[in-house]
């Protein structure tokens, strides 16, 4: 089982097909940004883990996911009793959200505006 985010678009529609593009845009940039964030603390032994990463969004529904495909990437991410290298933790993904949601909220608005203007 992958261990994955999933990120929905709460916003008002947007009305033209260049505004859902824009929206679109953000939100996958925010999804790089957390799949960034959560490759500095996943733990780390062959890199495996961390290769497996990816982001994937559907545009018609603004919704978009990170995940790790590993089969042990969901144990990893909730075992808290395992010892990692220095600077990697379970919790990987979960931590990267938590403190990328300002971040993230930036990143699309900055989409956003670029439309508008």
């Amino acid at each position: 089982m992958a261990q994955m985010y999933r990120m929905n678009w709460q916003g008002r529609r947007l009305w033209t097909s260049r505004g859902r593009a824009r929206a679109a845009r953000g939100l996958q940039l925010a999804l790089e940004h957390i799949l960034a964030e959560s490759n500095k603390l996943v733990p780390l032994e062959e890199g495996t883990l961390q290769r497996s990463g990816q982001t994937s969004i559907d545009e018609a529904n603004l919704t978009g996911t990170v995940s790790y495909g590993t089969p042990y990437a969901v144990r990893q991410h909730e075992e808290l009793t395992w010892r990692h290298a220095p600077g990697r933790q379970a919790k990987y993904l979960e931590t990267a959200v938590n403190t990328s949601r300002q971040e993230c909220l930036r990143i699309m608005q900055g989409e956003l505006r670029r439309w508008l203007n």
